[in-house]
């Protein structure tokens, strides 16, 4: 089969690095190598000093996907994670061996277009569940539910959403694991901003951690601001699932970087300095992106996001929010991202809050505006 164009990633080729002010970043603001190399400690700053730059294990460095486990999944051990190199590899290994043809799949939408798009490139019939904004873009388990069919074998969610900001209670992921428990489901659990961001409840567990046939990806680029380093994980209690995931991955990257997967030992090693760090520079653009839309309340609304850095912006206007976009880029440089690149046919656009840059940004929006 051959697979549809990824229209964000080919969207953000054409733009992110052409356009001045960009106000729809996926990620939080990042820093340099020889910050987070003052950050190490000294046996780890060894490890960066003496690294050779040979392959590294396919599963990913033994002391990564220890702290990785330690950091986030302290009740799983280092087998029950596998490294990639980025997120978007674990979710095409992933879904490539957890879906085939003949299956079905439930996908929440709007997402990652990949998320959608691999289980079909496997042959997967799809339905898709759209979260809906007058519900605050909050999980429907009636609906997820309703879609069960017979061949079901994998539910995909993500949270804390992308693009809407929004997060899932543990009163509710409890409830989709019971759902998926009782129908012998995969659930696919795209956490790549857990722990970024301002929900108004204790933060769900990974769902990795909750049930047998869960996976939950992760990943050093969003929450931590360390996209260059390109490694993401994938946990999972299942050694058997991750075992058939890894062999996926010896056609792909085979193993990740060396220097990355070093880099991302020290900085989950300091997680608790970097993401408060992060937090507080989303909180910060949070407040003014409120200011913002209040001054503007005729053209734009939103269900305020709780965790993340990005936001889904309803613009209130008969003109297309793709027209709208397109002259704020070319007469402003601000770069936004139009509802048509996750295949929404509503007037929203995702507005990202995780860069220092914000004031500059949004001083140029009000100047077009």
């Amino acid at each position: 089969m051959t697979i549809n164009t990824f229209k964000l990633e080919e969207y953000l080729a054409h733009h992110e690095f052409s356009a001045p002010h960009l106000l729809c970043c996926s990620d939080t603001e990042s820093i340099g190598v020889s910050d987070l190399i003052n950050m190490s400690s000294p046996a780890d700053k060894d490890i960066w000093d003496n690294l050779c730059l040979g392959y590294t294990e396919s599963k990913g460095m033994p002391a990564l996907r220890q702290q990785i486990k330690d950091t986030l999944y302290p009740t799983l051990t280092a087998n029950n994670v596998l490294c990639f190199a980025g997120a978007e590899e674990g979710i095409f290994c992933a879904l490539q061996t957890i879906c085939t043809a003949g299956d079905h799949v439930i996908v929440l939408t709007p997402c990652y277009q990949s998320l959608l798009e691999i289980p079909k490139h496997a042959g997967c019939t799809v339905t898709t569940v759209e979260l809906r904004e007058e519900n605050d873009w909050r999980i429907d388990i009636d609906a997820i539910k309703a879609a069960v069919q017979p061949n079901t074998k994998c539910v995909v969610i993500n949270f804390p959403h992308n693009p809407t900001g929004q997060v899932i209670t543990q009163s509710e992921l409890d409830a989709l694991v019971r759902l998926c428990d009782h129908h012998g489901l995969w659930l696919f659990s795209d956490e790549v901003y857990r722990l970024l961001g301002q929900p108004s409840e204790p933060w769900a567990a990974p769902a990795a951690t909750l049930y047998p046939k869960a996976l939950s990806l992760g990943v050093m680029s969003k929450a931590y601001g360390l996209a260059g380093l390109r490694i993401g994980w994938i946990a999972c209690q299942d050694a058997e699932v991750l075992s058939k995931i890894e062999k996926m991955k010896h056609y792909t990257s085979i193993c990740n970087s060396a220097p990355a997967e070093v880099l991302s030992l020290i900085a989950l090693k300091n997680s608790d300095q970097i993401l408060a760090r992060n937090n507080a520079i989303t909180a910060s653009n949070l407040a003014l992106l409120d200011a913002f839309f209040d001054d503007h309340k005729d053209l734009f609304s939103w269900v305020r996001p709780q965790g993340g850095c990005v936001g889904f912006v309803k613009y209130n206007s008969a003109e297309s929010v793709d027209d709208f976009c397109d002259r704020l880029v070319k007469q402003r440089g601000v770069l936004l991202m139009p509802a048509s690149i996750y295949d929404v046919s509503t007037n929203h656009f995702r507005v990202g809050f995780g860069r220092k840059s914000m004031p500059e940004v949004l001083a140029e929006f009000k100047l077009f505006l």
